[in-house]
């Protein structure tokens, strides 16, 4: 039976992909076929093949199921800015049915475990009247919060996961990637999340010196998702 999954997080810069191809790393070491998608990213390099996003190009790194680049990222802004204001300056309307379309037809690969990546926090803005969080809506999937671990983490991601119980979806489990290890009260911390959010605890994933895939999935547990 497949998996997909909406990856959100509970700010910007919290390790997203980091996670996001520690998972995708393993579940390839249990066998499955893995894909991920990026729907929109900003801060792309520019290339000879076009606009390429260091996230996106991580997350096909770790897809057992090879597609164009453009399909695992078809909204591709430089700017390091907000998506949509990335967007705007380059005269893109972004609209949840394109997304949608696009998201639905990586689904639609039957992969074993899918993975959709968001872009920044759970209510980012895609353009003036909706939300990335309305993406996630539409394609119904069930969601995994990375909480990036420091101070102030236990209010965005509780708050992360009211939103997401609000918008009718599942919170499926959540991964503590500890970002600032010398976090006060770090394990009283954890605690608190553990005891508050409801769901899973899928893993917690200490500051690496080499955050590849292999190292970050050593600390991930898929079992606990549904």
């Amino acid at each position: 039976m497949s998996q997909a999954y909406f990856i959100a997080g509970t700010d910007t810069d919290v390790g997203k992909t980091t996670i996001a191809a520690g998972l995708l790393h393993a579940a390839r070491l249990q066998g499955l076929s893995t894909l991920a998608a990026k729907p929109v990213a900003s801060g792309c390099a520019v290339t000879s093949k076009g606009l390429r996003n260091a996230d996106a190009l991580a997350l096909i790194d770790q897809s057992t199921l090879q597609l164009p680049y453009d399909r695992v990222n078809p909204f591709a802004f430089e700017p390091a800015i907000a998506p949509h204001l990335a967007a705007r300056e380059a005269g893109v309307a972004l609209a949840v049915p394109a997304l949608l379309k696009a998201m639905q037809g990586i689904l639609a690969e039957g992969a074993d475990f899918t993975l959709i990546e968001g872009a920044g926090g759970w209510r980012v803005p895609l353009s003036d009247h909706a939300n990335l969080s309305d993406l996630a809506i539409a394609l119904k999937l069930p969601v995994i919060l990375v909480v990036g671990v420091r101070l102030g983490c236990i209010n965005h991601a509780l708050l992360s996961a009211e939103a997401i119980a609000r918008d009718g979806l599942q919170l499926a489990g959540w991964v503590a990637n500890v970002i600032e290890p010398r976090t006060s009260r770090l394990e009283e911390n954890l605690a608190s999340l553990a005891e508050r959010l409801p769901a899973p605890c899928l893993g917690r994933v200490p500051k690496l010196k080499q955050a590849s895939a292999d190292a970050v999935a050593e600390h991930l547990q898929l079992d606990l998702l549904d």
